[in-house]
């Protein structure tokens, strides 16, 4: 595991070439910190052929709606929201465009996982508002 400051990441390197890269607070950050582990090898002599193919899997972000969830009726307007408040808190919606699963909390707290880009987290946080708002489950 190599560890990055300058942006702060975490990343797995393999024999095959791959490398897992967490912890990066942006997707330019990604780029940034992929750039400088490609240069550190190099230095390190380690031949590298050609630019490093970046993908982009998973993101994991967090948003507040800054109005509180009724999350027993969000869990009956939302068709295959899961509720299990003695399981879990909060309430899991699993959004088809963007392809993304939103943990919704009573709060207001959204926890928004599986987007590739930043613009799917913005996209989802904005669609689940205005569903939310309109089925009346927002506590304002």
């Amino acid at each position: 595991m190599l560890r990055l400051n300058k942006p702060k990441t975490a990343t797995l390197i393999f024999s095959s070439g791959k490398m897992v890269c967490t912890g990066a607070k942006s997707e330019a950050d990604v780029y940034k910190a992929v750039k400088s582990i490609i240069k550190l090898l190099r230095n390190h002599g380690i031949e590298i052929k050609g630019e490093p193919i970046v993908e982009i899997q998973n993101i994991v972000a967090s948003a507040k709606l800054k109005v509180g969830v009724d999350l027993e009726k969000a869990a009956y307007e939302l068709e295959g929201a899961m509720y299990e408040p003695e399981q879990f808190p909060g309430l899991i919606y699993r959004m088809k465009e963007p392809k993304v699963v939103l943990l919704i909390f009573s709060s207001g707290n959204i926890v928004c996982t599986g987007a590739r880009k930043e613009s799917q987290v913005k996209e989802a946080v904005e669609k689940i508002y205005k569903i939310l708002k309109e089925k009346g489950v927002l506590l304002e």
